[in-house]
């Protein structure tokens, strides 16, 4: 007795000094009575008991409202007046209501984005709603919809921008002290957060209180966020803080909503920070870190996060968002849809519908689980305790493992009678640890074991892995671990039949109603300035110059211009700010008509539109004052004027 509680204090001393969570030395059942010498040890990194709790709600909301909503425009800079923000019929329970039945688990409310605007009644500014038309300036949008949560039952969280384009005393010690004070207002007058959303965009050009310059800041040291962490501890601490680097969930490195075949939930720690130029490798992990951070795919279910009219024949469809739900949650992260809701203060009927109908396509799809209630045989199996009948019992906390030392091994299900099946469902037990590095699938049909392919890597697992393949009709199911970090720990297998085809992501298009105005760029050869306009965005015009003159042949009238930057996977020549001139001669400016930034470019590289006051010119001039890290060349896939 005494050797056991030595040898108790001893691993509650190791759990401390490695960092290792007491709720998850508890899972390990290393101290449950009768099993000395079977139990499976953590691998490190491990999740808080929080982190697997937040990964198991898979899906849920992102509201984009404020003043961009009437204004038009994806950020603002900072100078929109607060009597613009004027909801006619703004109903919380609208959009609560939408995501319970598109089977959400909760909802994250931009509380602030980057122009500055608050949607509650803060008390250490007057840019809110408290200066807005809506309910005479008495109304408090973050109390609504942590009510609206309250009463149908999911999850309210809130994202604070860092970055305040309004404020005068951004870059200072005293938008600190500012931003912290907020952030403590938010946390302690609105009951319990799930999660709290700081963005990466930090920095830049804005309005600041009328001097209208730019500001840049160290991401890494500013908002002096270990003493946010040591708030948040204090009083959330049960909340999820996302950030491109974490800690309690990062961004997956898109804007697309899907996380990377290979995805490790690991990042070496203190190297990624908002704004982390290798953001990329976000969609994978670290397959060597050292800290437990899960990715989240973020994804707006129209081309922009914020409300625009335009855009609502542009709404994701089913067979998209089902796509997407396979390359994030099937992919070992969550997944978060974002609506903007409209200015009404609803969330538009074609998006709540779309929405919904999409909840009811997965569940069609993944509705009969075809191994329930089959146990499989194992090539290997630690102990009674940890046998594959673990795998099929419907219990998250019981899970078959292998052996010390065994770190490949096999599962075979046999059916009752030969059974189609398109469709594979595979999760580890975090709560020690990701393992498994490789696998590979077989069905055994007409008389011979077949490899399976599924089109994907088939790497590693993680929380949960969700494959898809042609269709096959099988006697029996192998899963062949082929390499694993560890003795394996896998806590539920299904396999699934649907006889929907899902298709690929969709890819962008242009959706300009109105006939564009011919032109030629001057300087280069038609064959690449039509590039610009042949209505195919796989093809780019990629021009090594900063000023560019287009020649519309004679005097026509403008008033919009629509830019699609370049749509490779990763994109370049990415224009972040402009200007348009008229001309009556090329390369000679004379009246400016249009200038501003396209914003969130780089992240979300969706089509741009710019109305402006209808003009009459032959050449238009733009020049770019800044592209996505000042990249030389700009690359427009496509650019056109309209009348």
């Amino acid at each position: 007795m005494k050797d056991k509680t030595f040898l108790m204090k001893l691993l509650l001393f190791i759990c401390l000094w490695t960092g290792v969570s007491a709720w998850a030395l508890a899972q390990t059942k290393e101290l449950a009575p009768g099993r000395e010498g079977t139990s499976v040890q953590p691998l490190l990194p491990i999740p808080e008991k929080k982190q697997v709790e937040w990964q198991k709600m898979e899906t849920y909301a992102f509201v984009h409202f404020g003043l961009n909503t009437f204004n038009d425009r994806e950020w603002g800079y900072g100078d929109a007046d607060p009597k613009t923000f004027n909801p006619s019929n703004l109903d919380c329970e609208q959009w609560v209501q939408t995501f319970v039945k598109s089977g959400m688990k909760g909802v994250i409310l931009t509380a602030k984005h980057h122009d500055g605007f608050c949607l509650w009644p803060t008390q250490y500014t007057d840019y809110s709603i408290k200066q807005s038309p809506w309910k005479n300036g008495k109304g408090d949008l973050v109390r609504e919809l942590a009510d609206a949560c309250k009463k149908y039952g999911i999850k309210f969280a809130v994202y604070l921008s860092p970055w305040d384009r309004h404020q005068a005393f951004y870059g200072t010690p005293e938008y600190v002290e500012y931003f912290h004070k907020q952030l403590a207002e938010l946390m302690t007058n609105y009951g319990e957060v799930f999660e709290v959303w700081f963005d990466g965009a930090n920095g830049g050009d804005g309005w600041y209180g009328g001097s209208k310059d730019s500001r840049s800041i160290d991401r890494k040291l500013y908002y002096d966020y270990p003493r946010i962490y040591r708030l948040l501890d204090k009083v959330q601490p049960q909340a999820i803080v996302f950030s491109d680097g974490g800690p309690g969930c990062r961004w997956v490195g898109n804007e697309n909503g899907y996380a990377g075949e290979t995805n490790w939930s690991f990042l070496r720690e203190g190297e990624v920070y908002p704004g982390y130029a290798n953001y990329r490798e976000l969609q994978y992990g670290h397959a060597d870190g050292n800290q437990w951070v899960a990715a989240e795919c973020d994804v707006s279910i129209r081309p922009g996060w914020f409300y625009h009219a335009n855009e609502d024949d542009r709404v994701k469809s089913v067979e998209h968002l089902t796509d997407l739900y396979y390359r994030s949650v099937g992919h070992n992260a969550t997944l978060l849809l974002n609506f903007p809701v409209d200015r009404t203060g609803r969330i538009h009927p074609i998006d709540s519908t779309r929405a919904v109908m999409w909840y009811q396509q997965i569940r069609a799809e993944l509705n009969h689980n075809l191994l329930s209630g089959i146990v499989p045989e194992a090539s290997n199996s630690r102990s009674k305790e940890y046998s594959p009948a673990c795998i099929t019992d419907g219990n998250y906390d019981s899970y078959w493992a292998t052996s010390d030392g065994i770190t490949a091994a096999s599962l075979t299900f046999t059916f009752t009678k030969p059974t189609p099946l398109n469709r594979l469902l595979i999760q580890e037990y975090i709560p020690l640890g990701q393992r498994v590095k490789a696998f590979r699938i077989e069905v055994y049909a007409n008389g011979q074991w077949q490899p399976v392919s599924t089109g994907e890597e088939t790497t590693t697992v993680g929380y949960k892995r969700i494959l898809r393949f042609p269709s096959t009709t099988a006697d029996r199911l192998r899963i062949h671990f082929t390499d694993a970090r560890d003795p394996l720990t896998i806590n539920n297998i299904e396999a699934y039949f649907s006889d929907t085809v899902t298709t690929p992501q969709e890819s962008t298009t242009v959706t300009t109603q109105t006939p564009s105005i011919p032109y030629q760029i001057k300087g280069i050869s038609d064959r690449k300035s039509r590039k610009a306009y042949d209505k195919n965005t796989n093809t780019t015009c990629f021009i090594n110059s900063h000023s560019l003159t287009f020649d519309l042949k004679k005097n026509q009238t403008v008033s919009m211009l629509t830019y699609l930057p370049d749509q490779a996977s990763y994109p370049s020549g990415l224009i972040s700010s402009y200007e348009l001139y008229t001309a009556s001669k090329p390369d000679q400016p004379e009246r400016i008509i249009a200038k501003g930034e396209f914003s969130n470019i780089k992240s979300n590289p969706i089509e741009q539109v710019v109305r402006f006051a209808p003009v009459t010119t032959r050449y238009l001039i733009l020049k770019v004052t800044r592209t996505v890290d000042n990249d030389p060349q700009i690359g427009l896939a496509e650019w056109s004027f309209q009348k």
